[in-house]
């Protein structure tokens, strides 16, 4: 019996890239669906079962933020923006919406496979955290149940992604150790050591932060060391 292939949907205006992604997904053993507007992706999106979703920002009738957001409202998919604008704060928005990584025109097709494949392999959960040692962690008011994939503070339900959930889980698991952002993106990202933007895990440290700390610019869990990395304390 042949395991399913994951299938990829690629929301992207430009016929000649959605053709070059379809082309080298399909070599690398994907299915595919194409969107050429942002309204035919969010309802490809929701209405298909994708295992992955490349979206375009620029995008006719609905850019791709909007679809980021929509999209979050209703599924966890792991979604990689693409972007041809370098602006960082493009790539911040992109993160802040539940984004879980971007790439950039324009990119090489081996990175972005790299890419595909270490997303797929987190949402799967095959990417394995020391976190998995430890079945609950209380700290103070925190409560990671990594049985029951919930984090609750002060018996009150946090809505977190799934990325945010795995970073979390994974820092608690090595209390007061830091971690650099290169060992984040490889441990908990499952990304290869030069696949990775290391400002993907300043954003979604922040992220995380707004939703755990009281303060979060006065954190009690979630702590930066200078040179180091991040720690959980």
């Amino acid at each position: 019996m042949t395991n399913q292939k994951k299938k990829i949907l690629i929301v992207e205006d430009e016929k000649n890239i959605a053709q070059v992604l379809a082309f080298n997904l399909m070599q690398a053993g994907y299915d595919y669906d194409i969107a050429q507007d942002g309204e035919e992706g969010l309802r490809k999106a929701l209405k298909g079962s994708f295992d992955l979703i490349l979206l375009d920002i620029m995008l006719p009738k609905m850019d791709g933020f909007t679809v980021c957001r929509g999209i979050r409202m209703r599924l966890d998919t792991p979604i990689i923006m693409v972007t041809a604008k370098e602006e960082e704060i493009d790539k911040i928005m992109g993160l802040d919406l539940g984004a879980d990584d971007y790439v950039t025109k324009p990119f090489s097709i081996n990175v972005l496979l790299a890419r595909i494949k270490a997303n797929m392999r987190r949402a799967s959960n095959e990417v394995v955290t020391g976190a998995k040692n430890s079945a609950v962690i209380t700290v103070r008011d925190l409560v990671i149940d990594n049985e029951k994939y919930l984090v609750t503070k002060r018996g009150e339900e946090l809505s977190l992604s799934k990325i945010e959930y795995d970073l979390l889980s994974f820092l608690a698991a090595h209390p007061e150790k830091p971690f650099s952002r290169e060992e984040l993106l490889t441990q908990v990202w499952g990304y290869e050591e030069f696949y990775g933007d290391r400002r993907t895990v300043d954003v979604t440290v922040s992220r995380l932060r707004a939703k755990v700390e009281d303060d979060p610019s006065h954190p009690q869990y979630i702590f930066s060391k200078h040179g180091l990395g991040y720690y959980f304390a």
